[in-house]
């Protein structure tokens, strides 16, 4: 049989139409995502950052239509699940839910394992966590300056717990600031030092709404000061710290979502839009609210700004409590 010029000119251009196509396929197979995503949450299943993170995963899978799961790894105040997450492929499937833990404890430790900026891409931020000090029901305090005179006169006898490092950090900042000595004891999550805490091992607790709730309900805790400069929507008859013992005391706990370093853009922008369209949702919002969770919305370019003001912050902070980094 005789090839003729029209049918060899006819073949090439077939085969090159098929290579040009190759490309086109190979993103349509990519398009992100594709499969499970990951959402590595720093603390236990009842914490705040646990609820808001379930909330939003939620949300993003019913948006991209793949399964968004999150996986609490527990530990280090966080480190374990931010060096892991860190450590990851850099391709979106496994995400940080990340807390103001990431950048309190970078200043609480001398050498780490990851850099809190350089080591994340930082998607969004989501919501802000109002925290407070609770007192154990069977105690004759009900104020936060009844607090200071108590452990004023009885030094040394008091305890508190925290699950974080946050609420090492303000405790300490506390007892520095009214001169009050106070116990500490560390627990892995809040949610086991509010055990604790109605089980009266110890006398008091810095926690969060979503996980002191049913203990402040139950009549076993009692709840004296906000961190925030504002009071809370929850309990709006408990003062802040700054208007009662710590004048221009403000700290507020956040979360937001992260990956690794050098995620693709397309990736970020997804994800970015996603977290935004969540926040947006009336039910979202509620549940934000039932939580003790309020909205606190940033993009990618401004969440990676505040995560380095909020390190400047917490070093400065720690320096003035005087706690050794480790």
């Amino acid at each position: 049989m005789t090839v003729t010029r029209r049918q060899i000119l006819s073949h090439t251009l077939a085969a090159g139409s098929m290579v040009v196509s190759a490309p086109w396929i190979s993103r349509a197979a990519d398009h992100y995502p594709s499969r499970r995503v990951t959402v590595v949450n720093q603390f236990a299943p009842g914490s705040i950052s646990d609820a808001a993170a379930r909330l939003v995963a939620q949300s993003l899978q019913d948006q991209l239509g793949q399964p968004f799961i999150v996986e609490n790894k527990v530990g280090g105040g966080g480190l374990v699940a931010a060096t892991y997450v860190a450590r990851s492929a850099p391709d979106g499937y496994t995400l940080l839910a990340t807390a103001s833990s990431l950048q309190s404890g970078a200043a609480l430790y001398k050498e780490l394992p990851i850099d809190p900026v350089t080591d994340f891409t930082h998607i969004a931020r989501i919501g802000a966590y109002p925290s407070f000090i609770l007192v154990r029901d069977n105690l004759p305090i009900k104020t936060i300056q009844e607090l200071v005179a108590y452990a004023k006169a009885n030094p040394g006898k008091l305890s508190y717990g925290h699950g974080n490092n946050m609420g090492q950090i303000v405790a300490e900042t506390f007892k520095r600031r009214t001169g009050v000595e106070i116990t500490r004891v560390a627990y892995r999550s809040t949610p086991a030092g509010m055990t604790d805490l109605s089980g009266g091992h110890i006398d008091l607790m810095l926690a969060d709404w979503n996980s002191a709730v049913a203990h402040i309900q139950s009549g076993k805790a009692r709840p004296l000061a906000v961190f925030a400069n504002k009071r809370m929507d929850a309990l709006p008859n408990i003062p802040t710290f700054d208007e009662t013992v710590m004048p221009g005391f403000n700290i507020i706990g956040w979360g937001g979502l992260s990956g690794p370093a050098n995620l693709p853009p397309d990736v970020v922008k997804t994800l970015e839009n996603g977290v935004h369209k969540a926040l947006l949702d009336p039910t979202i919002q509620k549940h934000f609210r039932d939580s003790g969770i309020e909205v606190f919305w940033a993009g990618h370019k401004d969440v990676e700004a505040y995560v380095r003001e909020q390190l400047t912050n917490w070093t400065a902070l720690i320096k003035e409590t005087g706690i050794k980094p480790q």
